[in-house]
């Protein structure tokens, strides 16, 4: 895992609509929420998705924004977003190129850690949780980094 106060490394990957999005662009609307989770339709990824997505609207009201990344092809990732109706993006690093970048990969290098971010838009990273079966620790920090940013950041609206 990424150390607190570092740099979030530069990337560039596709979303569900098959777009190329880099993290300056997640973070040029302000500091992004940036979660790895192992695989779309899994159960815990499941209901870690569907946590976030009922957070959805106070963590933009708070500012910020979030992506989720994970090994599926954009088609999985835009099913998924489908089926459980999460509007955020859902980012795919079938090579898991930026999973290795960001230290996330699973026990000898196979899966993927589930570990939730803090980037503000200069890059640093402000915030990080590590766990990857207790969901109720990401959504806990999660909802602390809200009620952080919620005093300073100007309200938004849906992406």
């Amino acid at each position: 895992m990424l150390a607190m106060g570092g740099r979030a490394p530069e990337f560039t990957l596709l979303d569900h609509t098959e777009q190329s999005v880099s993290l300056s662009t997640l973070l040029s609307r302000g500091p992004l929420v940036l979660y790895f989770y192992p695989a779309d339709f899994t159960p815990g990824c499941t209901r870690e998705a569907c946590l976030i997505r009922d957070m959805h609207q106070e963590i933009l009201q708070a500012g910020l924004d979030i992506a989720g990344v994970s090994p599926q092809s954009p088609e999985t990732h835009r099913a998924f977003r489908e089926k459980h109706q999460l509007p955020f993006r859902l980012l795919s690093d079938t090579d898991k190129f930026v999973i290795r970048m960001y230290d996330v990969r699973g026990p000898l290098g196979f899966g993927v850690r589930r570990a939730t971010y803090l980037i503000d838009q200069a890059r640093y990273i402000r915030g990080a949780v590590l766990a990857d079966f207790r969901i109720g620790e990401h959504e806990a920090f999660i909802r602390r980094m809200v009620a952080l940013s919620a005093g300073t950041r100007p309200p938004r609206t849906s992406s």
